[in-house]
């Protein structure tokens, strides 16, 4: 039987998938990107745009990394206006369940649900360092296990809200002691599609018990192949069924009018998503050093990195990525010896995304392939240039998935839940 694919618009986060020097770049503030980009993906009939969001600026040897200075307006504020220059699309937000609360993120969802008929969904997401939890009165962080455990928890006790609607409610366990009334009636969704997007054994067994759709990582064959199963193979222990957990990986995009030329377009796009002063910095994370002195273009440093507790990278995901510092050197200088790498070229080598890359039909086969082969079930698109990177996509490669009858022509329902075939 052939799967029909799902497709969904990621807003470019404030980091280096983004090439700020092309001159169509534009604001990630200004709200005509949001919209310019939501109302490409909703032409397009996609299922939903996502926001991602994180709850403090990161920084790097004390000072807020370059990248991050831009910063992001309030997540919900963004989609409940969204809400009103969109019809069909769903409007997905990153919100957290470690420095938030369930009354209030039920009730924000809740609204939203409202406001948009039906078309709110929450990507919910844990906070692992204390940096981030400086931002906040309770301050401080939680074990993995602990993470997952309140992640749960909160998730299960906004169920409880979304579910008792105007009405009285009463909550308890080792996380959360509370009762009340709650005061927003019951949304259209019932209760907003649940995305998760963490990969550890915790976030895949979380998935499985709780989400919607997951945000996947893994989109080549092999790897998606085996994710897939792997986090499909967990749902019969919750009483659940394959369709009805949606995986979608993150993907990016470069189209020419054939291959050769768009592997060219790829190659000056990823030397612009990684400049120089961007390879020494993402360079910095691993070695724990202040690297300022060294050329991008030349070898990697001699020194070892240092390692211990204290981070010059705070709130960085590579201090998670990069566990063990000297083993990763190890393997880089190795890898950048085989191939002559400089710096630069290494950082482009190593940090390289899932991308397809090709004329409009070779992607679209791509796409199609992936999917029917189940290494997905869809892809989270990623543009790197904000906000009309997503155009190009809808006008060329859209229009081919249609004809092979492997993407809708129009949408069918009127939520959410009704583009991602979930109950």
């Amino acid at each position: 039987m052939t799967k029909q694919i799902h497709l969904a618009a990621h807003f470019p986060g404030v980091n280096n998938t983004t090439v700020w020097s092309d001159p169509q770049a534009g604001s990630h503030i200004e709200f005509e990107s949001f919209v310019h980009l939501a109302q490409t993906a909703e032409r397009a009939k996609f299922d939903f745009f996502f926001l991602a969001e994180g709850l403090r600026l990161r920084e790097q040897g004390g000072q807020i990394y370059d990248l991050d200075v831009v910063g992001r307006p309030d997540t919900f504020t963004v989609l409940a206006a969204l809400a009103a220059v969109t019809e069909r699309l769903g409007l997905a937000g990153t919100i957290n369940s470690t420095f938030n609360e369930p009354y209030e993120v039920a009730r924000q969802f809740a609204s939203l649900d409202h406001l948009s008929e039906g078309r709110a969904a929450w990507n919910v997401v844990t906070s692992w360092d204390a940096f981030t939890g400086e931002n906040f009165r309770r301050g401080g962080f939680l074990k993995q296990e602990d993470r997952y455990s309140r992640a749960e928890s909160f998730l299960r006790t906004a169920w409880k809200l979304f579910d008792t609607g105007v009405g009285r409610f009463e909550h308890q366990d080792e996380h959360f002691d509370i009762s009340g009334t709650f005061g927003v009636p019951h949304s259209p969704q019932g209760r907003p599609v649940i995305l998760q997007a963490g990969d550890s054994p915790e976030g895949r067994e979380f998935a499985a018990a709780t989400a919607d759709a997951i945000f996947s990582r893994y989109s080549t064959l092999d790897a998606g192949r085996q994710f897939y199963q792997d986090v499909k193979g967990r749902l019969g222990k919750y009483g659940r069924t394959p369709d009805q957990l949606v995986i979608l990986p993150a993907a990016t995009f470069i189209l020419g009018d054939t291959d050769a030329d768009a592997q060219e377009k790829a190659a000056v796009v990823r030397r612009q998503q990684v400049s120089g002063a961007t390879a020494i910095r993402f360079l910095e994370q691993v070695w724990n050093r202040d690297l300022s002195g060294y050329d991008p273009d030349g070898p990697l440093p001699e020194e070892e990195p240092l390692t211990g507790e204290n981070t010059i990278a705070k709130g960085r995901a590579s201090v998670r990525m990069f566990k063990d510092p000297a083993a990763t050197v190890k393997e880089w200088r190795e890898r950048a010896a085989a191939k002559n790498l400089s710096i630069r070229d290494l950082v482009i080598d190593v940090s390289a995304r899932q991308s397809f890359i090709g004329s409009a039909d070779t992607v679209a086969m791509q796409i199609n392939d992936l999917v029917q082969q189940d290494a997905a079930d869809g892809f989270i698109l990623v543009p790197h240039v904000t906000p009309g990177g997503l155009d190009e996509f809808a006008d060329t490669v859209v229009p081919l998935l249609q004809e092979r009858g492997v993407f809708r022509e129009d949408y069918s329902g009127l939520t959410l839940r009704d583009h991602l075939g979930l109950r």
